[in-house]
């Protein structure tokens, strides 16, 4: 849902600039820096600045909300350590719709299942690397940094009519009982 009256800015450093939409999780600015998204955070920004990348990832968002979108495809700009990115790597191959859980991706990544909520909770660009899909293996959601936390993890989710993640791991047979 791109807003035809969004703004955009520059913050003063070379080859940086944001757009900001409107979303049903509130406002979002994109921020983009030498041809690659850097960074995805709830709020505006003003500005006047816009780019062809900022809006290809404004329509792909407005697709993603509008449920005709599943897979983003757009250049990246991560900064993080080497754990962060195996986290975030994972994170990206979670299908649409489907759920993981941290001990899941600590399996896959050598790491703590605290090591990747840590990691979750340090995703600059959330929504487009799905940190959301990523919950407690106790059927709970965990934590989320982005917009009103938990409830954004939840609308997000519901968004995509996400299913709990599978005990055996293969995501494909929702668990007894509700997860969101």
């Amino acid at each position: 849902m791109t807003d035809p009256h969004a703004e955009t800015s520059h913050d003063g450093t070379s080859g940086t600039a944001s757009l900001t939409i409107d979303s049903p999780v509130g406002p979002l600015t994109i921020v983009e820096r030498d041809g690659a998204l850097v960074r995805l955070r709830w709020g505006g920004a003003p500005g006047s600045d816009e780019t062809a990348l900022l809006r290809t990832a404004a329509a792909q968002l407005s697709g993603y909300f509008f449920c005709e979108l599943q897979q983003f495809d757009l250049p990246l700009a991560l900064a993080g350590s080497a754990f962060q990115h195996d986290v975030w790597r994972q994170m990206k191959l979670i299908p649409y719709g489907r759920t993981r859980t941290y001990g899941d991706l600590a399996a896959a990544t050598g790491g703590s299942a605290q090591a990747v909520g840590n990691a979750c909770g340090q995703n600059p660009i959330p929504i487009i690397v799905p940190c959301h899909r990523v919950v407690a293996a106790n059927g709970k959601l965990g934590g989320f940094s982005g917009g009103a936390g938990a409830g954004t993890k939840r609308a997000l989710l519901s968004l995509e009519n996400a299913r709990p993640p599978d005990p055996a791991g293969k995501g494909d047979k929702p668990r007894q009982g509700a997860l969101f």
